[in-house]
């Protein structure tokens, strides 16, 4: 089962409690934009094998919207983080780094 540490509360919460959001840190798109900008940002998304930043809500407590940066593979979760951040905190990026050499942050666009 899927634990995350809440960013508000410190509580670990299990999956029962959260609802997904899906892909984080995406560059929105909203009225101006070209009709192939705002198509890429509804319907495309990475999906990678690795390292990824979701958003995800606590659904039965707070909730809040925050951030989790884990494996899609191993589900290991190497920190959360409020949802208003528009990039990952600098402990979190050290702790990617320590365990996934080579690793670098890049804004998703």
């Amino acid at each position: 089962m899927l634990t995350l540490p809440c960013p508000f509360t410190g509580a670990m919460l299990d999956e029962t409690e959260l609802q997904a959001g899906g892909e984080a840190h995406l560059k929105r798109y909203g009225p101006g934009s070209s009709d192939e900008d705002f198509e890429g940002y509804l319907f495309t998304r990475e999906n990678p094998k690795g390292v990824h930043f979701e958003l995800w809500r606590h659904a039965y407590g707070t909730g809040k919207w925050f951030i989790a940066a884990r494996c899609t593979m191993t589900n290991e979760v190497f920190g959360t983080y409020s949802a208003q951040t528009t990039e990952p905190p600098q402990h979190i990026k050290d702790a990617i780094t320590a365990k996934r050499p080579g690793w670098s942050w890049r804004e998703i666009e």
